[in-house]
């Protein structure tokens, strides 16, 4: 079955999915001796695939997961050319390994260390928005303008504001404090820049959760392979859109809703009881067209209520201080010459359901 040839790359363990993209855009990689695009398909099981002249294996190599707490002064992704010490030569295991979850050369704490580039995709690509969890410790106590800036997104150099987080004050240390935060997204230096931007110097950052995988009790430089229960949590776990389209999310985005709160939260409630304090709710005012010729010959459109409840049409046509729109302008039409009969009852649909009460307007004739 042929496939982009990035996600047969990731499977052999080249990298992440961006990763492999950048080798072919580069213009490194090659699929029966053509040079590939980004774009390109192949199948894995025919078609050559080589990578600066090396062919691919056509068996995926044994999927190794290991969970890893970096230390202070270590580089998260190996350079050649830099002869600091990086995540990689902390891990005595061969084959090829990249890094989930990068961290800067003065942050600690959990990274991930995979041949897996599906998971390795999943779990940094943007669009997925997996929350990470660190443990800040500020040079100084930050105040609730400053929390409530951090919360809501901060305007960073570059002109880009940062998605909302969750930031709370876990404890007081000195001048200081220890702050917890809980993000969706991983900018370089991220942490850092914010709280230069709001005038909150950091002075460490630990991280200890990335996605449902948890730093535990690992010391620095400790690393362990992942459980398969770990990694099957971690391959399930679910994006903001997707949990929304489930039956848990699909209910959860309702009671959020401002749909549902319209629904369940009355007019009346929220004013008080005034005039004859009824606190029954008010009906729907919400507008539907209706045919002006059933309104009679006053060609006027007929007001009705968005429900066929007694407990609306039964309610007395005088006008009161927590009445709706809608009886205040029955009682002006009664007390310009108009009244109301309730002769045309409900008004039917083709089918002959009961659809909704529908009040005419009939004009009083002189005798």
């Amino acid at each position: 079955m042929e496939e982009r040839i990035q996600k047969i790359m990731a499977r052999c363990g080249l990298g992440s999915r961006r990763d492999c993209e950048e080798l072919i855009a580069a213009g490194r990689v090659k699929v029966n001796g053509e040079r590939a695009i980004l774009g390109t398909k192949a199948d894995a099981a025919t078609d050559t695939i080589t990578v600066d002249g090396r062919a691919l294996s056509k068996d995926e190599p044994d999927r190794i997961y290991i969970a890893l707490n970096k230390p202070r002064n270590v580089l998260s992704d190996s350079d050649p050319d830099d002869p600091r010490t990086c995540v990689r030569d902390l891990i005595p295991v061969p084959g090829h390994l990249f890094t989930v979850g990068r961290l800067d050369y003065e942050s600690e704490g959990l990274i991930l260390m995979t041949n897996d580039g599906e998971l390795a995709n999943r779990l940094t690509h943007p669009r997925y928005g997996h929350e990470k969890e660190y443990r800040v410790l500020l040079a100084a106590t930050p105040d609730e303008e400053q929390l409530t800036a951090w919360r809501k997104g901060v305007v960073l150099e570059d002109g880009d504001r940062t998605l909302p987080a969750d930031v709370q004050i876990e404890s007081r240390l000195g001048k200081g404090a220890w702050v917890r935060v809980i993000m969706r997204e991983g900018r370089k230096r991220q942490i850092r820049e914010v709280g230069k931007r709001i005038g909150l110097p950091v002075v460490r950052i630990l991280r200890v959760r990335i996605g449902t995988l948890r730093l535990g009790t690992l010391k620095p430089r400790e690393w362990r392979y992942l459980t398969p229960e770990e990694v099957n949590t971690l391959r399930s776990l679910q994006t903001p859109s997707e949990s929304k389209t489930s039956p848990e999310g699909r209910k959860r985005a309702e009671r959020n809703s401002d749909r549902f709160a319209d629904r369940t939260r009355h007019p009346s409630a929220s004013r008080g009881a005034r005039g004859t304090g009824s606190e029954r709710p008010a009906p729907n005012r919400r507008n539907r067209p209706e045919d002006s010729s059933s309104a009679g010959s006053m060609g006027r459109k007929p007001y009705s209520t968005s429900r066929p409840s007694s407990e609306h049409s039964d309610r007395p046509l005088h006008s009161t201080g927590n009445s709706s729109e809608q009886d205040r302008r029955l009682w002006k039409s009664r007390t310009s010459g108009t009244t109301w009969s309730s002769e045309g009852g409900f008004k039917h649909d083709t089918d002959g359901a009961s659809r909704r009460p529908v009040r005419r307007p009939v004009r009083k004739t002189e005798k």
